[in-house]
This record gives C-alpha cells, structure tokens and sequence, in this order.
C-alpha cells in the first residue's frame, strides 16, 4: 500500500525533521493483553491507548513514554520481536534504498493513522523498521529521558554503519542528518550531542546462541536488575544472560512470546 497520508508534513514532529534518527522501539505480540500483563509487572509499565488503532498501546512509566506494543496482524508472518523505528522523510525511496543494497523489505510501506511504515532487514538480518510522518506528540519526551536505547551486533560494525549510512542518510553533510564517530572498534550514531545508538562487531548468524544473531538490541532502564530477573522468571519469561558493563550491570530476557530485549540496571539506559 503506497498512498500517501495526510500526516507526511514537515514540522516539529515530523519525521522529516529528524531524518536519519532512532524515533521509537515496538513490540508486535500475538496477544496484546498478555504482552502487557508481561511487561506491566516486569517493568512497571502502565499502558494508554495510541492513535494507531484499538490493536496499539503506549508504555509510560511516570507519565513519559517507553515504547509500544501492537497486536500482531495473523496474516503478518514475522516473529515476535522488539524493533527500532528509524525517521525518515520518504518510505518509498529508503525503502528502495535497502533493496538496492541487498536488504529486504518485508512490509510496506503501509499506511497508517499518522504516517507509513516499513518492517526491513539489513544485509545480515537484522531488523528494523522506518516510519514516515508523524511523531508521537509526546517524542520529545521520549527522546530527552532515554528510557530506551538501541545497539546493533553485526558481523561488521563499520559495513553495517556504511549500509544504515547510505540508507538512512548519517553523515551525509545534510542539514540536520546524523553522525556518526568511531570509538573503540564501534560505531556510535549521535545528533546534536545526544548518542543514539551503538554498532558493535562479533555478530555470528549461525551460532547456536541467539544472543550472537545480527540483532537491534532493544535495552530499557531498571533500578533493581535482580528483582527485574525475578519477576521475569515468575511471569513466563526467561533470562538468557547476564553482564557487567562500564554503565552497570545488564540482563537480556525473552519474554513468554519470545521477543529477546534487554534491562539495564541504572537511571537512564545511555548506551556504553
């Protein structure tokens, strides 16, 4: 579905006014109110509805917003997983973009409420997705507290930034567009002093470890990463590692649909 929408204007909170930029993370479940039943007590996330539609919801935790959760289409035959969003000012053309640099695009772009979205892969697999228009109203908010951030395992962390790079415009001297800087054999994505998102090298597809797959990992800040484990155990989920970090301890979980994220235990989940 190609039609453009009336929301694709350019302003404050379009996106593109942000092109290039990480704009939201989300959640596709099979069961909507089992996924926030999960996440609710796993979190504390309490839920409002969003202008996607009956089938969306809104995660807050003290009012600002987390991340969302949808119901997943049973004709949509993707698997369960959380996904960064990515701004962009024209879904048709990054979308042809991806394609003609050996990604995929297996949905959209698809008209919504507010704007157009794609679901794509990388050339490695790994997914992520674009959105086209408007923002929520309440992005700024999200943007500025950081309650969620992104870092991708690649095979190849600088191949991997010179496809995101061509395809979602970083680096490209535009007015506005990203950067990008490279720190300890990563590539950390930044804008206006704020950091973004982290590449990271060692991805291995064919591991027997799921945690190794070219992956976005999607992390959310915790006080109490201990409990946070506890909790998830006794609501269905499952732990499937632990580490230290430089900006404190962290766990990956999968929930009991078997979408893979991460907790970080500090006040404000910035990538390391």
């Amino acid at each position: 579905m190609n039609e453009k929408t009336p929301a694709q204007t350019v302003g404050a909170a379009s996106s593109a006014a942000v092109f290039g930029a990480p704009c939201w993370v989300s959640l596709m479940a099979r069961d909507l109110q089992e996924a926030q039943n999960f996440y609710g007590a796993v979190l504390g996330w309490r839920f409002r509805r969003g202008r996607l539609g009956d089938q969306f919801r809104v995660a807050v935790v003290d009012g600002a917003p987390v991340a969302g959760i949808g119901s997943l289409a049973p004709a949509l035959t993707v698997a369960v997983a959380w996904t960064p969003y990515f701004a962009v000012e024209d879904a048709d053309r990054t979308a042809g973009r991806i394609r003609e640099r050996s990604g995929t695009v297996a949905v959209g772009p698809l008209a919504l409420a507010m704007g157009r979205g794609v679901l794509a892969a990388d050339r490695d697999g790994a997914v992520f997705g674009l959105w086209e228009g408007e923002l929520m109203r309440d992005w700024p908010a999200w943007r500025d507290k950081a309650p969620a951030w992104i870092r991708l395992l690649a095979k190849d962390a600088f191949e991997s930034a010179i496809f995101y790079g061509e395809v979602l415009e970083w680096a490209s001297g535009r007015a506005g567009c990203c950067d990008v800087s490279y720190l300890e054999g990563a590539v950390v994505l930044h804008r206006e002093g704020r950091v973004l998102a982290r590449l990271t090298s060692g991805a291995d597809g064919t591991a027997a470890n799921p945690l190794l797959h070219p992956r976005w990992h999607v992390h959310f800040a915790v006080k109490d990463l201990q409990e946070t484990m506890r909790t998830a155990d006794r609501h269905g989920g499952t732990v499937l590692g632990e580490r230290s970090t430089s900006h404190g301890a962290e766990a990956t979980l999968r929930d009991p649909d078997g979408a893979i994220f991460t907790v970080t235990a500090t006040d404000n989940a910035v990538p390391e």
